[in-house]
C-alpha cells in the first residue's frame, strides 16, 4: 500500500520564503494530534522539522545562532 503524501507550504516567520515540503499524510496528522515530529515525519531533515515548528528557515536559523566554527 502507497502512502499518501501532501505538499506543505512552510513559510519562514522571519525572511518570508517559502519552501515546500513533500510530508507524508499521516505523519502530519500525526504530528498536528501531538505526536512528537521526529516520530511523526522522520523523512524530513533536522532543517525542516525545525521550519514547520517554529517557522524559521535553516538560513535564518544559522544567522539567529551563527555556530561557533563561523566566528
Amino acid at each position: 500500500m502507497l502512502a499518501m503524501t501532501a505538499v506543505v507550504a512552510a513559510p519562514c516567520r522571519l525572511c518570508q520564503e517559502t519552501i515546500d515540503l513533500e510530508v507524508n499524510l499521516q505523519g502530519f496528522v500525526d504530528w498536528k494530534a501531538g505526536k512528537y515530529i521526529q516520530d511523526a515525519l522522520p523523512e524530513l531533515d533536522a532543517d525542516m522539522r525545525e521550519l514547520l515548528i517554529s517557522g524559521t528557515c535553516p538560513t535564518c536559523w544559522d544567522k539567529m545562532f551563527p555556530s561557533d566554527e563561523e566566528e
